[in-house]
């Protein structure tokens, strides 16, 4: 390790990474980051192993499997007997959810993490290429595409006759679904990154972004209700809401009760640890449940926010959460589906993917490049070729998983990165 002295000697710049890189470069796993879709005592959902399953809700057995060409990190949609889902390789297939059986596939141009809506005749999902595709339900012949400024990590939602998507450029976007023309751009702060659809009540829309602030923005008058603020690390996750309050899971760890009507706080639940909350919550009779990645599912009090109980899984639990008939259904990137009964929090099965292998996560922080601008002369070249000593190495291995957050910390009295 190089001392301060050396360290001043050094000519080197702190370039950041641009936010997100990391979640386009998944390794393969079994783990499981899809909402699970209950119909007909039959549980359907995507894995990172590159198969949609079917599972019987009674015991977990397997009715069928599909495996397409990529992982399916995100959920995937049932509209009159089909199953609608997107591949981490851009392919978008529908499935026969009685068998099984390839119905056509579509190929988009890049990777797709993004949870498809239906409206009419219509299917929509959007792309890494910054793009919201409209394909036929029936055919999956593209009908219409309307390009972002940037990537689309984002579920879309149908309002009405229009169809709302947001975009890496900061923009929630609502597009005509007959046609893909705009209709009406809002503008945040930050990236929008939402692994669920957002939620409407009524015409009011709650939505988040990496601005780290949580938006209810009335579509009718297209203005900003209220905005609340959260932690840091940035917002992803998606709200719930009932009549007087919305409920949101942030990255900084925090599950929030907000008033509906004022965007004032009620109440925070923070979880074991520093991991972020990005599940859709799931409330019932007066119970609210969510995932975290401190690898729990919990039970809160809806008034109070006080933990009931927490069921302990093998990995995070993002976004893989559904009830049904009083039981709980978990997907986790332990690789596992867990069925759990409410009443008593007690495990009734649990079905493991075709590895168990866990799938690589990115951190909930931003990282930095560490790069070392140095001129060396022959001498000190032959030097390093005859140690095996690379200065730029030694800081980028050092350097590179540092947070913005703990590099001005250990920095601040002589960086200017501030």
């Amino acid at each position: 390790m190089l001392s301060n002295f050396e360290m001043e000697l050094q000519d080197f710049e702190i370039r950041q990474i641009r936010k997100f890189d990391s979640i386009w470069k998944i390794k393969f796993g079994g783990s499981i980051s899809s909402v699970p879709i209950v119909e007909d005592n039959t549980i359907y959902f995507g894995a990172w192993d590159w198969y949609v399953y079917a599972l019987k809700a009674k015991d977990g057995s397997v009715k069928w499997k599909f495996k397409g060409d990529g992982s399916f990190v995100l959920g995937q949609l049932l509209d009159n007997g089909i199953i609608y889902a997107g591949s981490y390789n851009g392919t978008f297939y529908a499935i026969d959810a009685a068998t099984g059986k390839e119905l056509w596939r579509f190929r988009a141009g890049d990777q797709i993490f993004s949870v498809p809506c239906s409206h009419r005749n219509s299917v929509y999902f959007g792309c890494k290429n910054g793009f919201l595709y409209c394909l036929n339900k029936r055919t999956g012949k593209e009908l219409w595409r309307f390009r972002t400024g940037d990537c689309i990590a984002s579920s879309p939602v149908i309002y009405k006759d229009s169809v709302l998507i947001g975009s890496f450029d900061g923009y929630l976007y609502q597009l005509d679904a007959m046609n893909g023309k705009e209709i009406w751009r809002f503008k945040t702060g930050g990236e929008i990154y939402n692994s669920y659809p957002f939620t409407l009540y009524g015409n009011v829309l709650y939505f988040s972004s990496f601005d780290n602030y949580l938006y209810a923005i009335d579509l009718n008058a297209k203005r900003v209700r209220w905005r609340f603020k959260t932690g840091e690390y940035g917002n992803a996750g998606c709200p719930l809401a009932t009549d007087k309050e919305v409920f949101h899971g942030s990255r900084d760890g925090i599950m929030y009760a907000i008033d509906k009507e004022t965007g004032e706080e009620i109440w925070r639940f923070k979880i074991s640890i520093s991991e972020l909350i990005a599940t859709l919550p799931v409330l019932s009779k007066g119970i609210l449940y969510f995932g975290a990645g401190d690898h729990n599912v919990y039970a809160l009090d809806q008034e109070t926010g006080k933990e009931l109980w927490r069921f302990r899984c093998g990995g995070p639990v993002y976004e893989g959460l559904t009830m049904s008939d009083g039981i709980l259904y978990i997907g986790s990137y332990d690789c596992h589906m867990y069925a759990i009964e409410i009443k008593t929090s007690k495990e009734m099965w649990r079905f493991v993917t075709s590895t168990s292998q866990q799938s690589e996560l990115p951190p909930p922080y931003e990282s930095f490049d560490f790069v070392v601008k140095k001129t060396i002369s022959e001498e000190e070249a032959e030097e390093n070729e005859k140690y095996g000593f690379d200065i730029s190495q030694t800081l980028r291995d050092e350097y590179s998983v540092k947070s913005e957050y703990s590099f001005k910390s250990e920095y601040q009295t002589r960086s200017e990165y501030r």
